[in-house]
C-alpha cells in the first residue's frame, strides 16, 4: 500500500524515475544522524538533460521553473532511496539549494527556483516550507539550466 507522500506525488501527477547514478566522484545523499543531504541534481528525464542553457538567452524563467521541479523530482528520487523507499519518514524539508545558469544581468533567480520550493511545499505541505540559497552561475554540468540540492530530517 501506498504511503501519504506516494499518495501526493501520485495526486500531482507525479511518478519518480529510477535513481540517476552520479556523473564524477561523490554519492548521491549522506545520512548523518536524522539528516540526509542530497546532492546537487540536474533536470534529467529518461536519461537526458531535459533542460539545458541559460536563464533569458533562449530559455525563459517558465523554462527555468520547469527544470527546478524536475531538479526537485530527481531531489526525491534520491530521497526516496536514502529512507529505504519510504518517503513518509521525512520529517521535514530543512534546506533547498538552487544554482541557476545565468548570464551576469539576471537577477530573477528566486523566481526560477520557486519551481522546486512550490513542488516541496504541493507533497509535504507545512513540513515542505524550508530555508533556501539560490545562485546564479555562468554554467553547470552537462550544460544544465539549473542544479537543486536539499537538506531533509527523516525518522
Amino acid at each position: 500500500m501506498a504511503g501519504n507522500i506516494e499518495t501526493r506525488l501520485a495526486e500531482l501527477g507525479i511518478t519518480l524515475p529510477p535513481p540517476v547514478v552520479p556523473i564524477a566522484n561523490y554519492v548521491p545523499f549522506v545520512i548523518t544522524g536524522n539528516l540526509v543531504v542530497i546532492s546537487g541534481q540536474i533536470p534529467v528525464r529518461d536519461g537526458k538533460v531535459a533542460y539545458t542553457g541559460k536563464i533569458s538567452q533562449g530559455m525563459s524563467i517558465n523554462d527555468g521553473q520547469d527544470a527546478a521541479r524536475l531538479c526537485f523530482i530527481n531531489v526525491l528520487v534520491q530521497l526516496k532511496a536514502a529512507c529505504y523507499g519510504n518517503l513518509d519518514r521525512v520529517r521535514r524539508v530543512v534546506r533547498l539549494g538552487g544554482f541557476v545558469s545565468a548570464p551576469p544581468d539576471f537577477t530573477a533567480h528566486a523566481q526560477v527556483m520557486n519551481g522546486a520550493s512550490d513542488l516541496a511545499v504541493a507533497v509535504f505541505g507545512d513540513n515542505g516550507r524550508h530555508a533556501r540559497s539560490t545562485i546564479g552561475v555562468p554554467s553547470l554540468p552537462a550544460d544544465a539550466l539549473v542544479e537543486v540540492e536539499g537538506l531533509f530530517e527523516i525518522d
